[in-house]
């Protein structure tokens, strides 16, 4: 298998962490296919410098975040990068992304929306199912700092939500 099949093969199999952070970070659909392309390119210049004593999705959450981390902070719009990858890698998957409008789903990533970033990080790993211990490590923080985030962002996050109910 070629680097480039295998990169393929990667990307089909875990572009769910790419999309369940793009969702977190972003609002609106354009942002959203612009970070998606961007979280891609650079997995692709990184991947053959992929460790495997590491596991995938660990790697993966980690490159997607850090390049949504640099996206959010970013005022203006990215610059197209010049990298060469084939259009079937970068093809967004409208589906996947459309079937968030569920209004709950749409309301926890407006709330997720308005964190900052590293909660957001947090947020979205403990949403997928990470332990304390593989969020602490993907983002290097305490485990911890990760348990009394994550209670206070649930915290924050119900509050909203109730707040919303009563209106």
């Amino acid at each position: 298998m070629t680097l480039h099949q295998s990169f393929t093969a990667m990307i089909e199999h875990n572009k769910g962490i790419i999309y369940k952070v793009a969702n977190g970070y972003c609002q609106h659909k354009e942002d959203r296919n612009d970070l998606v392309q961007e979280i891609m390119v650079q997995l692709w210049r990184a991947f053959d410098k992929y460790d495997e004593q590491y596991q995938l999705s660990t790697w993966m959450y980690r490159i997607s975040l850090n390049v949504a981390i640099s996206f959010y902070r970013k005022s203006s719009k990215l610059k197209e990068d010049s990298t060469e990858i084939n259009d079937d890698i970068l093809q967004v998957n409208e589906d996947l992304a459309e079937q968030q409008q569920d209004e709950n789903i749409r309301l926890l990533y407006e709330f997720i929306g308005g964190l900052n970033p590293l909660d957001k990080a947090i947020i979205i790993l403990y949403l997928e199912s990470h332990t304390h211990q593989s969020i602490a490590d993907t983002l290097g923080i305490s485990q911890t700092n990760v348990a009394t985030k994550i209670a206070r962002i649930k915290h924050k996050l119900n509050h909203q939500f109730s707040n919303k109910e009563s209106k």
